[in-house]
């Protein structure tokens, strides 16, 4: 049974999680998760990315009862591969939304922390409950939401393993917005097909020194985006955008 699909429609390809009822992330579904991101980073057709779980719920975490069957040597083993599969969702070099319906916990919150932008139905909830198991989180939670929300706030969620809803998401910048929940999928497609129209070296030339930037030391972060963008000069995009501003003003040109 396939849990994850990759549908492509003008230029936007949705990763789509589909392992009802709540969508766990058995070791299935994350080995088909980083397939299918990689797929999603080496197809010319995707210009951006939609991470999807249908209308009931984003993820709702691991695959308990398969874990609970783990011991620590077969974690030993597996954890690599976990954060691997997330990881190639981060590392896709194209803008990535995520559209967050129901809850999105524990593993599930992760995967929409893997994204650029995270756009919630006001039925949402979010956080991170592996210490109620008397774990912490091993899908890059400890570092992805204390670098999305600072330290403290990620502190907070991880010690206590709350649930958040949509509005207090929104408010310690878990999210960057909320809308009725009917409308989730629809306003990512149109953020991501809106981005999928620009540029697409620029675009991923932003992301990688945003994302490397915050890894490293400014003066390093520095470096790489003046070679990124001394590098653009030599690109047809660069060219069509400088003589459609000045031809036609800004927000006129067409990218190839």
């Amino acid at each position: 049974m396939t849990t994850v699909h990759l549908e492509v429609a003008d230029g936007v390809g949705t990763l789509r999680l589909d392992r009802p009822p709540m969508n766990a992330l058995d070791i299935a579904t994350q080995d088909r998760l980083k397939e299918l991101a990689e797929e999603a980073a080496r197809r010319d057709d995707v210009r951006a990315v939609v991470l999807y779980g249908g209308e009931k719920a984003f993820a709702a975490g691991a695959d308990i009862k398969e874990m609970r069957a783990m011991d620590h040597t077969a974690m030993i083993h597996r954890s690599g591969a976990l954060q691997e599969s997330f990881t190639a969702v981060a590392r896709i070099p194209k803008p990535v939304v995520a559209a967050v319906t129901g809850y999105a916990l524990g593993g599930g919150c992760e995967l929409a922390l893997c994204a650029d932008f995270r756009i919630a139905g006001e039925n949402a909830k979010l956080g991170q409950p592996e210490i109620l198991l008397g774990l912490i989180p091993g899908a890059g939670g400890t570092q992805r939401l204390a670098r999305l929300v600072g330290p403290s706030k990620a502190k907070d969620l991880i010690f206590t393993g709350r649930q958040v809803r949509a509005d207090e998401a929104l408010a310690l910048g878990l999210v960057d917005r909320v809308v009725p929940a009917e409308e989730v999928y629809a306003q990512a497609h149109a953020w991501a097909a809106r981005l999928a129209r620009g540029p697409a070296l620029a675009l991923r030339a932003a992301k990688e020194c945003v994302d490397t930037g915050l890894e490293t030391d400014l003066t390093t972060g520095l470096a790489l985006e003046r070679t990124w963008f001394a590098g653009l000069f030599a690109t047809e995009d660069r060219t069509r955008g400088m003589e459609s501003f000045v031809a036609d003003g800004p927000g006129k040109a067409v990218f190839r």
